[in-house]
């Protein structure tokens, strides 16, 4: 059995001016090297929940364990030090005048010692495929070129989790798969653990687990095939089941089986291409 990096227990949190509670009694764990995925609707708890994992909030009731680490105020310096955040507007996380500057800025915050840094810069840009645009100015670069270099900022740092917040949500989808696709490489070669929230479940697709929120609550936790079954009811949660999901769907209703349901568009295509038409 994993080792469970968080912990998530019994946790409520009410704002001071809502008499609704944003979240009332999670609970879920997340396993070291895992890719878990937060869905929910506008609303749902989730962006509660990520300020919570980066303790921007504390819970008022249970508990939050991280790395080993119980939420407080003594300990949250040390938390994010071992979880990094990227947010889901890229140039709100820029300070830098260059793309190595924004790198290194989180570094030298920590005290990493110059030539430690300069190799560390170097590495976490060349994970995220951008060390071509070492010198080059942020505001210069695509949507999806901007979160890679927010990435390679917080790996930079070795963190043990990587929070995406709604990090895809502002890129075309040439982009959000640009960003995807880097993440994914960096979770398989790094070991890294990550957490997805987002409101797209085409990006939960490509998780190994998925937890959906609803009113502060988990309405459903399992893998992204056993959450896309419940199609009509994540419809109704405000939630827009995947293209490809839908697609086989249709294609089952005119007769034409697929050797499986697809939750992403490339296996979609695979079948599909496959599939003998003619009489």
């Amino acid at each position: 059995m994993k080792e469970s990096i968080i912990s998530i227990d019994d946790v409520s949190f009410q704002y001071p001016d809502q008499t609704a509670f944003a979240l009332q009694h999670v609970s879920f764990h997340v396993q070291r090297g895992e890719w878990l995925a937060i869905v929910g609707h506008n609303g749902s708890g989730k962006s509660t929940l990520a300020k919570m994992l980066n303790g921007l909030h504390y819970p008022q009731e249970g508990t939050v364990t991280i790395s080993g680490l119980a939420l407080s105020e003594e300990n949250v310096w040390a938390i994010r030090k071992k979880l990094g955040m990227v947010f889901q507007n890229p140039d709100n996380q820029f300070v830098g005048t260059t793309v190595q500057d924004d790198v290194a800025f989180g570094l030298e915050n920590n005290g990493v010692e110059q030539k430690e840094m300069k190799e560390r810069v170097q590495e976490a840009l060349q994970k995220v495929g951008m060390t071509a645009f070492l010198n080059q100015e942020p505001h210069h670069l695509s949507g999806g070129q901007k979160q890679r270099v927010a990435i390679a900022s917080v790996i930079a740092l070795r963190p043990d989790i990587i929070l995406l917040d709604e990090a895809t949500s502002m890129l075309d989808p040439a982009g959000r798969d640009e960003v995807m696709n880097t993440i994914r490489d960096l979770k398989e070669k790094e070991g890294l653990t990550v957490i997805s929230i987002t409101h797209d479940l085409e990006e939960a697709a490509k998780a190994d687990r998925v937890i959906v929120l609803n009113e502060g609550s988990v309405y459903a936790e399992g893998s992204p095939q056993a959450i896309f079954q419940l199609d009509q009811e994540l419809l109704t949660l405000g939630l827009d089941v995947p293209f490809s999901v839908r697609m086989s769907e249709l294609l089952a209703d005119k007769g034409i089986t697929l050797s499986e349901r697809h939750f992403t568009e490339e296996e979609l295509v695979r079948d599909v291409w496959t599939l003998n038409f003619t009489e």
